[in-house]
């Protein structure tokens, strides 16, 4: 028998032990990786509700909405889920950088050799 979570059309989220779900953030516009987060269920609803990326914080243990202090929110324009729901992609439209560094994307290094490399 087919399980529903994946071949229905209801969203019923797989979060893991913590409660989280793994949320893969990209650039609508160009595709470009933006960052990879954890939702909890708030998180989603947060997000769902305001049209604004809202994630569950480990560090801060607690909910966050991206850019609360830097002013670079993530608009989400498309949400979609995997296909047994245990993650989420988000399509965004960032107003700014999506990295707490500064960088436009979390993702500003490659691996080279033992070390790390700038990504230009």
């Amino acid at each position: 028998m087919a399980d529903p979570r994946e071949t229905g059309l209801g969203l019923d989220p797989k979060y893991d032990a913590a409660g989280l779900i793994t949320a893969v953030v990209t650039d609508m516009a160009t595709g470009e990786l933006l960052m990879v987060a954890h939702m909890n269920a708030d998180a989603l609803t947060a997000t769902r509700e305001t049209g604004e990326a809202h994630f569950w914080s480990r560090s801060r243990d607690r909910l966050w909405r991206k850019g609360e202090t830097s002013g670079n929110v993530l608009r989400v324009r498309d949400m979609r889920v995997d296909c047994d729901q245990d993650a989420l992609w988000l399509l965004v439209e960032p107003t700014g950088p999506a990295c707490h560094t500064g960088a436009r994307s979390c993702f500003y290094r490659r691996i080279k050799g033992d070390g790390l490399a700038p990504v230009a």
